[in-house]
């Protein structure tokens, strides 16, 4: 059977009615691995209606409805039917598909560019996400079809200008490789969970989000989805004793959802809020203050559709080929860290997913990460805690600062064990002292003293260090006071519009000491200075 190129309205329908058949066959499997976050024994019912809601919202679409018009049904159907947390990260998957569609984007394209915003769907959704569930498993899949759906004769992900003329992907060859990332990621999650560990089990939400994918496979292979065959260890079915007042509370919501949001925090815990377009979406919260969380709803907005579910009690929970890859801004600095042998992935709101996706597409048994300071703690959490999914292990280290990164870089030794390599490269950020040097955008006081619009002003660590009227002599100046702490060596990323190189030359000949400058486009600063 020859694998379409693009998804029609037929195909996406046969696709929800087979994950919807499976998860509802499956119900009661999925049901008895559900004990986290609370073990409350419905993730598989949750799952199934969900789906069904969305197959129910697109029977209502009148014969020879397109594909965008079935995408969209889905998705309105599968939001407001989702129930409980996996419902809603289901429905972001069928939200990601509708804002991925059309009648002439490929397949493959769709779906890598569905799973990608359904992790961006669901991270914006979970208030707390925790990884070794269902979003684990997500974005190990979202990761292999973006790796996968990449034109054949790429360039590593550095942008090949030749993509477009290169091999398009099969439909069929992307789903199955998001579908055995799911698989790989779900078996792992009980190393990241203690709740999973103790029972025995993968988690229920990943497992159903592995019968979606598979359900795909099916559907383009034209072979039966059913049977999927990976083992899921199904722990004896727990009743507990409930815990009085503590309930799930969801409802769909039309209103300002980001200040419901910043309300409900305090309120509860397993907060989602799975947005359907601007001012509405579907809203899940497990609570002892459901009263408040009610009140609060129907004093900011609208209220539809409000559905209360006594819970049983939280369970107890804890939170080779080497490559090296550091985050740079695109351009000279990128080019930079290249030439030294790291492979590089630029800052954004993809960089998450661009780091995963190149973790595994490198099949290094070994990676070092040089975050520069240009990942927030959340995003190096998820990285940290998704790369668990893999099978290589991924050492993030503490440079802080683009300095300190070409820092370690210098100093790593191939040879050496991975954790020496990673404690040599770490001491020699560690030792290396930074600053760097911004333009004032405005007039103002700082701690160290008034500050006119436009002068120099050079911090370390969150701390001024001084304010001046030049940008070389502010650079020659920090690096005297640097200097007279010792140092046998100054590296400075500058920017060429500020600061010539033959200013930095002379600064390192009165210095007297070995001076390093590299200009640095898309720096965000004047300079960023390094002494060690």
């Amino acid at each position: 059977m020859a694998t379409p190129p693009a998804f029609d309205g037929a195909l996406l329908v046969a696709w929800a009615r087979a994950a919807s058949t499976e998860l509802d066959a499956r119900r009661v499997e999925i049901n008895k691995l559900n004990v986290f976050p609370v073990p409350d024994a419905d993730t598989g019912s949750n799952m199934a209606h969900t789906m069904a809601a969305a197959v129910a919202e697109a029977d209502r679409l009148p014969a020879g409805a397109g594909a965008q018009q079935i995408a969209e049904a889905l998705a309105v159907g599968a939001v407001k039917g989702a129930r409980g947390n996996s419902g809603v990260v289901l429905s972001q998957v069928m939200r990601g598909v509708a804002q991925s569609v059309t009648e002439d984007t490929p397949g493959a394209t769709v779906i890598a560019d569905a799973l990608r915003a359904a992790v961006k769907f669901v991270d914006r959704a979970i208030a707390d996400p925790v990884e070794g569930t269902v979003i684990t498993v997500l974005r190990a899949a979202s990761a292999a079809a973006t790796d996968a759906a990449a034109p054949q004769g790429g360039q590593d992900g550095q942008g090949d200008e030749d993509g477009a003329s290169a091999q398009q992907p099969d439909m069929l060859a992307v789903a199955e490789a998001a579908a055995e990332a799911a698989r790989v990621a779900l078996a792992h999650t009980p190393s990241q969970l203690e709740a999973l560990r103790e029972a025995d089990v993968v988690d229920a939400g990943g497992t159903g989000l592995v019968v979606l994918l598979e359900a795909l496979v099916g559907v383009l292979s034209g072979e039966n989805a059913g049977g999927w065959g990976a083992s899921t260890s199904v722990a004896p079915s727990s009743e507990g004793h409930g815990a009085p007042g503590y309930l799930e509370v969801m409802f769909m919501f039309e209103g300002d959802l980001d200040a419901l949001e910043g309300e409900l925090r305090g309120l509860g815990d397993s907060l989602v809020i799975a947005r359907l377009g601007k001012g509405a979406g579907k809203v899940h919260i497990h609570t002892r203050r459901a009263g408040e969380v009610i009140e609060l709803a129907f004093r900011v907005g609208r209220v539809s559709e409000l559905r209360l579910e006594v819970l049983p009690p939280q369970p107890a929970t804890r939170a080779p080929e080497r490559l090296i890859l550091a985050l740079t801004p695109p351009g000279s600095l990128a080019e930079l860290y290249r030439q030294a042998g790291a492979l590089t992935v630029h800052p954004g709101p993809d960089a998450v997913s661009d780091i995963l996706s190149t973790v595994r597409r490198s099949g290094a048994h070994e990676v070092l990460l040089l975050p520069n300071g240009l990942l927030s703690q959340r995003e190096l959490g998820a990285v940290e805690k998704a790369a668990r999914a893999f099978e290589q292990a991924v050492t993030i280290l503490p440079t802080v600062r683009l300095v300190s990164g070409i820092a370690a870089l210098t100093i790593h030794d191939p040879d050496q064990p991975l954790a020496t390599a990673a404690f040599a490269m770490s001491e020699a950020a560690g030792e290396m002292r930074t600053a760097v040097a911004h333009r004032a955008p405005r007039a103002g006081l700082l701690l160290g003293g008034a500050v006119a619009k436009g002068d120099v002003v050079v911090t370390t660590h969150g701390q001024l260090v001084l304010v001046a009227d030049d940008a070389a002599g502010a650079i020659e100046r920090t690096c005297h006071q640097f200097l007279e702490r010792g140092g046998e060596q100054i590296l400075i990323l500058f920017d060429p519009d500020e600061v010539e190189a033959e200013a930095l030359e002379e600064i390192g000949q009165r210095l007297g000491v070995e001076t390093l400058a590299y200009a640095a486009d898309g720096l965000g600063a004047i300079a960023e200075i390094g002494v060690e």
